[in-house]
């Protein structure tokens, strides 16, 4: 059974960085597309960032410049480098993954973590 575990979330001040892990375990077949997305309060579920096996990205346009993906194959862990963050930042972000090669991986997903960006 498939396992993403995301951790890293928390409570920073507005222009403050946080760096997301998403773990993957227990997969037979390779995870070839990961993605962070986020959920604020009272909106749907949006794409953040996405990376493939194959060496594609993507990144949000609010989130460029200031957001960043990368994943340890090796470790089989997915990282998201957040700086400059905003209070629109602010939401649960859930870490995606699919053994699709592709930018919109929603095949397995984690529980989420919470990133509060607030003074």
């Amino acid at each position: 059974q498939v396992q993403l575990v995301e951790s890293g979330g928390g409570l920073v001040q507005p222009g403050g960085s946080l760096r997301l892990t998403c773990s993957v375990s227990g997969s037979r077949f390779a995870i070839n597309g990961m993605g962070w997305s986020r959920q604020a309060p009272g909106k749907q579920r949006e794409l953040v960032a996405a990376i493939t096996s194959g060496g594609r990205s993507y990144v949000a346009d609010s989130a460029k410049d200031r957001f960043s993906i990368s994943k340890d194959v090796a470790q089989s862990t997915m990282y998201l480098q957040m700086q400059n963050l905003k209070p629109e930042d602010t939401g649960v972000y859930y870490c995606s993954g699919d053994t699709e090669d592709t930018l919109r991986p929603a095949e397995f997903w984690g529980q989420g973590t919470q990133v509060t960006v607030s003074s």
